[in-house]
């Protein structure tokens, strides 16, 4: 049984309306005007990481498979397409029989990247292309994002577990894809279950304040979630008086008792106490959970007390203060007609404001110093130097409209711990800087970038 027979709304049968109603404009004239079958290159990447961030991740990546896969126009879609005449019949036909054939590069997904890099990379005719900017832009801005702050608490946290608590900050289905991101960039369990589901993260959850002031006295509430979930389970600890509801916890479910959850007060002086208590108590394995609006400086300033754990929710599934990782989506080659044998020539917009482009199909390898971390992110056209070759970060992700690089979310993360330890130790420094490595460019001479 699968998402879509449970009626969750996790999955969407098609990904097609995901999209402005201008990528359907563009492909109408473009239809009109013989170019659509142009062979073309769009590339994503960001001009900038967010103020103060040192490196971003590269989270969402098996999600815009899907969506690709998905990108379908049904009957439904292009009825209401019909009835609101976005598009003409002519145009409408062509959705009909949308299948995205053309091939997909990009950063293997839980990679850091840089200004500059070329993140991802999307090949085929201009009619294929132009309609998955927005889908894509929407994942990979979004689940980025959500990463980037991940992984800075978890460097913060720097090895304790990490609970995903954030789905009652956000929309339903973005809690989903905030679980998936953070898992990439760190964190060990989510509270959601939908995320659970769809992903297979592993979820955790034992009672809020609402269970303690169900019942007549808090030793009651302990006693009854002991006898339901068992002694190893998190009793809260804070509703009331947090000396007394250590006390009475450890009463009640002996020194076995698996943790205790503080959601309020100054969390670093209540820690030391409580575990001090705990140990006085016997409960020298008991640990301590800490909540309360955490973000990865609360995180970093906590790291000298003795907690086990941190749950995090509207700091992380918001970005921690950075939402969005104004990722573009941008044309950098065409070819001069729709002959496949036409060769590429770049082509980028020319503006002031900081808003320029380099154009032609790139390539982008990290160079490593003699101990073997990274000093630069190299973004070229043209051949690939013989030193980098062995170092190039993009790989095929679809190749001639299939899927080819589905990976386990656990291979995911696993990638980011290794791309982040490859990083400068700055890179983990929470204060305001620049990208800890530069990006360089080497630019073709050559008009022909195929």
């Amino acid at each position: 049984m699968g998402v879509a027979d449970l009626g969750l709304p996790v999955d969407v049968p098609s990904t097609a309306l995901f999209t402005d109603h201008y990528e359907l404009t563009m492909l109408q004239a473009a239809l009109r005007a013989g170019t659509a079958e142009r062979r073309s290159v769009f590339e994503v990447f960001t001009r900038r990481l967010p103020d103060g961030r040192r490196y971003g991740v590269v989270a969402g990546t098996g999600r815009v498979l899907d969506a690709v896969e998905n990108f379908r126009f049904d009957a439904g879609v292009l009825g209401f397409l019909r009835e609101r005449r976005i598009v003409d019949e002519e145009t409408l036909d062509r959705l009909a029989d949308y299948r995205f054939g053309g091939d997909i590069w990009g950063y293997p997904e839980g990679e850091v990247y840089f200004p500059g890099s070329p993140i991802m990379r999307v090949e085929g005719s201009f009619a294929e292309c132009v309609l998955l900017e927005t889908v894509i832009l929407s994942i990979l801005n979004h689940d980025s994002a959500v990463a980037a702050a991940a992984s800075r608490m978890s460097s913060a946290a720097d090895g304790r577990a990490l609970i995903e608590m954030g789905a009652r900050r956000t929309h339903e289905l973005a809690a989903v894809a905030a679980a998936r991101a953070a898992y990439v960039g760190g964190f060990t369990t989510t509270s959601d279950l939908a995320a659970g589901f769809r992903y297979g993260i592993p979820t955790v959850g034992t009672s809020a304040h609402a269970f303690t002031l169900l019942h007549d006295s808090e030793r009651d509430a302990f006693r009854a979630q002991v006898e339901s979930l068992g002694r190893g389970t998190t009793l809260l600890v804070d509703t009331y008086d947090v000396t007394e509801a250590v006390r009475v916890a450890v009463e009640i479910a002996g020194p076995e008792l698996g943790a205790v959850r503080i959601d309020s007060g100054d969390l670093l002086l209540v820690a030391h106490r409580v575990r001090q208590q705990l140990d006085e108590l016997g409960a020298t394995n008991t640990k301590i959970i800490v909540t309360s609006d955490l973000d990865e400086y609360a995180i970093a300033s906590l790291r000298a007390a003795p907690v086990d754990a941190y749950g995090v929710g509207t700091q992380l599934v918001t970005g921690s203060g950075h939402p969005t990782c104004s990722m573009v989506y941008k044309l950098v080659a065409r070819s001069e007609s729709a002959d496949p044998k036409a060769p590429l020539v770049p082509v980028a917009k020319k503006s002031v404001g900081g808003k320029t482009s380099i154009g032609g199909r790139k390539w982008a390898a990290r160079r490593l110093d003699e101990h073997g971390v990274a000093e630069a992110e190299v973004v070229g056209t043209g051949p690939v130097p013989d030193e980098l070759m062995d170092r190039q970060l993009l790989v095929q992700l679809v190749k001639g409209g299939e899927v080819v690089a589905r990976e386990p979310l656990d291979a995911v993360r696993d990638r980011h711990v290794a791309a982040r330890a490859g990083l400068p130790l700055s890179a983990t420094q929470l204060s305001r800087g620049e990208p800890v490595i530069p990006t360089e460019y080497l630019t073709a001479h050559a008009t022909e970038c195929g």
